[in-house]
């Protein structure tokens, strides 16, 4: 028996396997008019592929809950219905693959209006359909990136409520799994970073402070979202500083997280400060997510350079994360989970009647 290729029960909902799809922007959305930030047939064939390809779960790149939360004009969006019931022929799809569909919920902060990373990932002016990003804090991600607007009180409330309004629409849009996307140097992880969250407000300074968002939004979703259905939260354990966010407030996270309703904890790190040494590595991230595991007991799904077969099995089977969550490497091989199950002996993983005949 392979411990990757074991079903996965969280609240009601069962994954047929612990290879999942991580998040990973496609920037290929309508940027602008009424399509705006809406799914099309890039985004169908892409996930389609990785759903027939045997992935256990398949989530949706982040997601912006409003346009101002963009990463670029390219980015998908759940701030109208419209975008909502173009992403139901997705979800229809991977659902009919026997994976589970799921989504992250984004707000790009600081790091909003930028061009798309094969072009360059620049901030884009006004006059190449960019806009003044908004932050916890006027200060800018790095040299050459716009001042960002701080954000007000009211504000910050109505953040909160297009995240609880983005949760309302990815249920109508047929998804089972919402993560919220607390890393990589996005607003959420703004407010939880000193070096990004200069406020001196209920919303900075102390831990309590910085995490006060973060808490808020989980509340707001978690409210709206099923209760038979899992949460998740993607948290970046350290910013890789010691000046900035540490994996001892990420443990402190992860506790206050569990006790409010998130099921799952989706452990990276890094992306708040282009200042910062990581020790890139196979498996670099995995530590931090065996640490919030064994001193929480909150169940967490490992990332980052995670590329065979025996590596993924060794995570699971070990417990050091209950799944892995596959980036790049399902970029290069959607059928990377039948691969695996063959190299580890686990017997067929599911494959489309159209593909299955020719094994």
């Amino acid at each position: 028996m392979s411990a990757l290729f074991e079903p996965y029960t969280l609240r009601s909902l069962t994954v047929p396997n612990r290879v999942w799809m991580s998040p990973m922007c496609q920037y290929s959305a309508e940027p602008t008019g009424p399509d705006a930030g809406t799914a099309g047939d890039w985004h169908l064939a892409h996930y389609a592929a990785r759903a027939a390809g045997g992935a256990g779960l398949v989530l949706v790149e982040a997601t912006a809950v409003s346009p101002e939360g963009r990463i670029t004009p390219g980015d998908l969006g759940l701030w109208n219905d419209r975008q909502a019931r173009a992403l139901r022929r997705i979800t229809g799809f991977i659902g009919e693959r026997g994976a589970v569909p799921g989504v992250q919920l984004a707000h790009a902060g600081r790091k909003a209006s930028t061009d798309a990373p094969w072009r360059g990932g620049a901030p884009l002016d006004a006059a190449r359909g960019g806009w003044r990003p908004v932050a916890p804090s006027a200060v800018p991600f790095a040299e050459g990136h716009p001042v960002p607007h701080e954000l007000t009180a009211e504000r910050i409330d109505e953040v909160v409520r297009q995240f609880a309004d983005a949760a309302r629409r990815a249920l109508a849009a047929g998804f089972e799994v919402a993560e919220i996307h607390g890393a990589h140097g996005y607003l959420i992880h703004e407010f939880l970073s000193p070096l990004s969250n200069h406020r001196t407000d209920a919303y900075g300074g102390s831990f309590e402070n910085r995490t006060r968002l973060a808490l808020r939004i989980v509340d707001a979703v978690r409210e709206v979202w099923p209760d038979g259905l899992p949460l998740f939260f993607r948290v970046s354990a350290t910013d890789w500083r010691e000046d900035g966010w540490t994996p001892d407030e990420t443990v402190r996270l992860a506790g206050l997280l569990a006790e409010r309703g998130v099921d799952l904890l989706d452990v990276s790190t890094g992306g708040n400060t282009p200042r910062a040494s990581i020790p890139v590595e196979p498996g670099y991230q995995v530590p931090f997510a065996a640490r919030v595991r064994a001193e929480t007991g909150l169940p967490v799904a490992a990332v980052g350079l995670i590329t065979e077969p025996e590596q993924a099995e060794k995570i699971v089977a070990g417990g050091e994360a209950d799944a892995v969550l596959l980036g790049r490497e399902l970029l290069r091989d959607p059928h990377w989970a039948h691969r695996a199950a063959r190299t580890l002996g686990a017997g067929p993983v599911r494959l489309p009647d159209q593909y299955a005949w020719a094994v």
